[in-house]
């Protein structure tokens, strides 16, 4: 299990507390200040280092870090329950799926703004349009590590998880989306969804990658 860090260290242990059996982290610190990268390894994670800033650098490091076959993406701030990884793992694990994105079910008051839900709601929108049957770009997923990799993803800011699903849409890959709780964070407000600037900059960067070129 991959999770892309940058100051979490209030909610990691919770996280890290909630791993199914048989399921390792691997936290990517992302230049944290807040005692990260230890609070990780003191709760038994591994720990790599990605001095670049930005959420695809942060997860395409994970990816080269890791050893295992299969992978989960998932964000450590407490949003997303790690127990709901087992039925994200299924489908890819059975071969039904490609890759498995998680479908957020907000639980709790706050736990999705409304400018955050907008702004997916609109990009899904126009995935749908292109064939791709999702509801959510979410910050949690599943596939084989080798073919994440091969699918040559180069966004490394907020617009990874889109280039990703286009990618693999364009890869002629099976999308699954799986039902997961999404909880309100751990330790305070979203650096991206928390506010209307962090989700216009999440929205801004994900358009650019909706509308390159060679993804078309």
């Amino acid at each position: 299990m991959i999770l892309p860090c940058l100051d979490e260290a209030a909610a990691l242990p919770g996280v890290l507390a909630a791993l199914p059996a048989g399921y390792r982290a691997l936290v990517v610190d992302n230049g944290s200040r807040d005692g990260t990268p230890e609070v990780a390894a003191a709760h038994g994670a591994d720990v790599v280092h990605e001095a670049r800033r930005g959420y695809g650098a942060a997860v395409h490091t994970g990816l080269e870090a890791t050893t295992a076959d299969l992978v989960c993406v998932i964000d450590a701030d407490g949003s997303l329950d790690p127990r709901d990884l087992p039925r994200l793992v299924a489908p890819v694990r059975a071969g039904i799926a490609d890759l498995a994105v998680g479908r957020r079910l907000p639980e709790g008051r706050g736990a999705w703004p409304w400018h955050a839900r907008a702004g997916n709601a609109v990009l899904a929108c126009l995935l749908r349009r292109r064939g791709l049957p999702v509801r959510d770009i979410g910050p949690v997923r599943a596939a084989r590590r080798e073919a994440l990799l091969a699918l040559g993803v180069t966004d490394r800011g907020f617009g990874y998880p889109l280039e990703l699903l286009l990618r693999a849409g364009a890869a002629g890959w099976r999308v699954h989306e799986v039902p997961v709780s999404y909880l309100p964070r751990a330790g305070g407000r979203s650096k991206v969804s928390g506010s209307v600037r962090g989700t216009v900059r999440a929205v801004r960067d994900m358009t650019v990658v909706l509308h390159a070129g060679t993804l078309r």
